[in-house]
């Protein structure tokens, strides 16, 4: 639910809500434990209202560029787990800390020709570039990214560039453990618990 949508269903003021939420959010960010292995597609995606004139990888874009690394199963369209970042831009400097977060060095990784990747093979040696061809080649990674679009769009409306990270861990907290829905509240409730103190309000947000 968008925090408009709680703040009526609960008698809060939208500004109280939101702030919770984000605290929430926090404690939804990836441990880092559990790193991606097997075959991992990762591409980048820009969240944010249409600029005319502004295309590709863009570094001057006012949308915020994420990278989302996503296992492959199989070729039946069956995927695994996914993480996102939001990154600066798309450069082998932006993307080698991501890859060290949340990607196995014995995975095999694919992506785009885009040069930023180049320079990881060094430390990926199992990575291979390939040609997207708008999207082809890489179609479960596509879907998905257009569903963590349709479900910013589509919930929330919109999110703060600021706070952008904390709605892809939301978003992945919950996707990676769709299997598991019957404990994922009470692991949500004991994270929250046992995550650190955070401030309600800061003047920067």
């Amino acid at each position: 639910m968008s925090s408009l949508e709680l703040s009526e269903e609960f008698s809060l003021r939208q500004m109280t809500v939101w702030q919770f939420k984000w605290k929430i959010q926090q404690a939804m960010a990836s441990s880092r434990q559990h790193k991606l292995n097997g075959l991992v597609h990762v591409d980048e995606f820009f969240v944010g209202e249409y600029e005319e004139g502004k295309t590709g990888r863009s570094t001057d874009s006012k949308k915020k560029l994420v990278i989302v690394a996503l296992e492959i199963i199989d070729t039946k369209d069956r995927v695994g787990r996914a993480y996102a970042q939001v990154i600066e831009r798309a450069s082998s400097k932006e993307f080698l800390p991501f890859f060290e977060a949340y990607i196995s060095k014995d995975a095999h990784v694919v992506t785009d020709v885009w040069k930023g990747y180049l320079p990881l093979k060094k430390d990926y040696p199992n990575l291979k570039q390939m040609p997207s061809d708008k999207g082809k080649n890489f179609p479960q990674v596509h879907i998905h990214i257009m569903n963590i679009q349709g479900w910013l769009r589509g919930i929330h409306h919109h999110c703060s560039k600021e706070r952008l990270q904390g709605y892809l861990d939301e978003y992945h907290f919950r996707y990676n453990r769709r299997a598991f829905m019957g404990s994922i509240f009470d692991l949500l409730i004991e994270r929250m618990v046992f995550n650190k103190p955070k401030r309600m309000y800061s003047n920067n947000l």
